[in-house]
């Protein structure tokens, strides 16, 4: 009898789970921002990187700085679309109410916002992919060849992570603060805080500090290609660090949705 219950129940949580996926998609899919902001993404990285891959000095065989990070510059613009985009997935089901009925056919709180970050990473990483890619190629097509094919992969791949890190980071803020333009507030200004401030110190070991914690600046480190042993943290560490942030606001924003009355 215990057996079959145990069945039973996993059924329903299999089944649940894709009853709530189904659900997210369809209200993310349908939702009129959605699609454009997809296209924001790939319009606002690729125009920037196009423009600064244009301006970079450069003679025919050289560049000055690093190029390839150069030409990801736009990734720093299209950071603010994702955003945007994943807390409209939460926020503006709070701005409209629906977030009652969503909960009512929905109960398990947890499942409601896995789902939701699952989603918003099958509708992110494709227009990360093809924003990165295109600039990466524009900016191969328009500058001299610099680093390594190893190198430039390890920077566009970990800029689309970087991408997909925002958007879950951005996700779980919309969690935690339930209104739609405070959670792009904060996410902005948790980018954008700690280069700030770091520019600000007067100690350069509290500004290496600084750049080292920082969601932006820690992240961004994967697409450097030259003077790797002058960052202020490694590439890889560095979306550590980001993927730290992103998780523990989902965690945080999970937690509150399970405890706090919709």
């Amino acid at each position: 009898m215990s057996t079959t219950l145990v069945l039973q129940d996993r059924t329903c949580t299999r089944g649940s789970g894709a009853r709530y996926l189904r659900a997210e998609w369809t209200k993310l899919r349908t939702a009129p921002e959605t699609w454009w902001l997809v296209l924001g993404i790939v319009v606002a990285t690729v125009a920037v990187s196009v423009i600064v891959a244009v301006n970079m000095p450069c003679t025919t065989a050289v560049c000055g700085g690093d190029p390839t990070k150069a030409v990801l510059t736009g990734v720093q613009l299209g950071q603010a679309v994702v955003a945007i985009l994943a807390v409209l997935a939460v926020g503006g089901e709070y701005g409209t109410g629906m977030i009652h009925a969503t909960l009512a056919a929905m109960p398990r709180r947890t499942g409601v916002l896995a789902a939701k970050a699952v989603v918003v990473t099958a509708v992110t990483v494709p227009a990360a992919v093809t924003a990165v890619a295109v600039s990466a190629l524009v900016g191969r097509s328009v500058l001299p060849a610099g680093a390594s094919t190893a190198t430039v992969l390890r920077a566009t791949g970990g800029s689309v992570l970087y991408l997909l890190l925002i958007g879950l980071l951005a996700l779980g803020v919309a969690a935690l603060v339930r209104n739609a333009a405070a959670a792009i507030g904060v996410v902005l200004a948790l980018l954008f805080l700690f280069p700030i401030l770091a520019a600000a110190a007067p100690d350069p070991d509290w500004e290496r500090h600084l750049l080292q914690i920082g969601p932006m600046t820690a992240g961004l480190a994967v697409q450097a290609t030259t003077g790797l042993d002058k960052l202020p943290i490694g590439p890889w560490h560095g979306l550590g660090v980001l993927a730290v942030w992103a998780f523990g606001a989902l965690l945080a924003g999970g937690a509150a949705l399970a405890v706090r009355d919709a």
